[in-house]
């Protein structure tokens, strides 16, 4: 039986269809061409940066990050991580040969706190990854003029946060690097779909070439083109490949559908706003969280958060989630603390992931719903009511 209360619904409009059929009918070129790039550039426009790579997927782009990262900077070093985020940010820095070094969230936000990630910087940190989580901004200045003053980079993993607000600049346009995923279940879609964001023009060619394959002939600047050529005269320019890329690109397909879903994602996230105010405001906070830092967020999940470590009170939820058709999904964010995962097993002491209560609490007594722009304000009051009860 599906859902009474799905995590999503309706992101991908009729509209969005019908602009596709009329795509298609006009017998286009459907690998990357004209609308990948004007994707990319109508992107970098509404997020504030100069250079924008899209990708197949938000997980593409957390791997790519890294890669270039390593790429331009070298291997080795140490990243600071949150453990409440999604399996592809700590993959991604296992995967380019980076040592993860945790550090704890702020429960107002998700993200990192940033006194935990200030005392475990040391002079092996080459960056850290600030998840920016389900709509919540996770960056604070104090975060910010630490890393500056340290020269030390700062990632952005907006995958689930676009369109939320630091300072009056858009998340996702402070670090060396950003990315953000296009998965259905998030704020706009492509179906799956990704993009890697810079201002630096070293690291936006780099993004190029690893996105397909490592290729030269990916670059833009022609300058570089020629000297790859020149400098290996017994390779056909076509086929010279610079670095051991992947194959990233997404297509006109997913494009056509980001560039309509772009036109909407700003008025969306003002609803977004809208029903997160109205959640927070009816939950009994006797019971629940609700001091959530919400300034400049854009959430498109619901965070529910029990106040207490109370099991009884959980085991009432879920079956009142049960009982009225609620799809939820515990942990949060990549199903809470990532350091219990069978995946990391064997890389780090025995009992680690208890270095870490915050996230351990939402692990076990956190949870998100869907927030969409179609909900009614009765309705989420009625969600209200039904979690009050319990």
């Amino acid at each position: 039986m599906s859902p009474n209360w799905p995590l999503m619904h309706n992101n991908i409009v009729r509209e969005d269809l019908d602009a596709l059929i009329d795509f298609l009918r006009g017998d286009p070129i459907l690998t990357a061409s004209s609308n990948v790039r004007a994707f990319e550039e109508e992107w970098s426009r509404w997020l504030g940066v100069r250079h924008s790579v899209f990708l197949n997927s938000g997980s593409s782009a957390n791997l790519i990050t890294l890669a270039a990262l390593r790429h331009t900077g070298g291997a080795g070093g140490e990243i600071i991580l949150p453990p409440l985020g999604w399996i592809s940010d700590v993959t991604a820095v296992l995967l380019n040969g980076f040592t993860p070094v945790f550090a704890d969230i702020d429960p107002r936000t998700l993200a990192l706190d940033d006194a935990a990630v200030i005392e475990k910087i040391t002079d092996k940190t080459r960056a850290v990854l600030l998840i920016h989580i389900q709509g919540f901004n996770g960056l604070t200045a104090r975060l910010r003029d630490e890393l500056k003053k340290r020269g030390i980079a700062l990632i952005e993993d907006v995958c689930e946060s676009h369109g939320a607000v630091f300072e009056g600049e858009k998340c996702g346009s402070f670090g060396l690097i950003s990315n953000f995923s296009f998965y259905y279940a998030h704020h706009m879609s492509t179906i799956e779909g990704g993009m890697a964001c810079t201002d630096d023009p070293e690291l936006y060619e780099t993004l190029r070439m690893l996105r397909a394959h490592g290729l030269a002939r990916e670059m833009d600047d022609p300058r570089r083109k020629r000297r790859d050529a020149a400098a290996n005269p017994e390779l056909s320019r076509h086929f010279i490949f610079n670095l051991p890329g992947y194959n990233m690109r997404n297509t006109e397909i997913g494009a056509v559908l980001g560039r309509r879903q772009l036109t909407r994602l700003d008025g969306n996230n003002a609803l977004r706003r809208r029903n997160l105010d109205i959640f927070l405001a009816g939950l009994d906070p006797e019971k629940y969280q609700t001091d959530f830092a919400v300034e400049g967020s854009c959430n498109y999940a619901f965070n529910l958060i029990l106040k207490n470590p109370d099991a009884e009170l959980r085991a009432r939820v879920e079956a009142m989630f049960e009982r009225e058709g609620i799809e939820n999904r515990r942990g949060s964010s990549g199903g809470g603390n990532q350091l219990r995962q069978p995946y990391l097993k064997g890389l780090f002491p025995e009992g680690e992931h208890l270095k870490y209560p915050r996230t351990e609490h939402v692990h076990f007594f956190g949870y998100y719903l869907g927030n969409y722009p179609g909900l009614e304000p009765a309705r989420i009051q009625w969600l209200c009511d039904r979690l009050n009860a319990v």
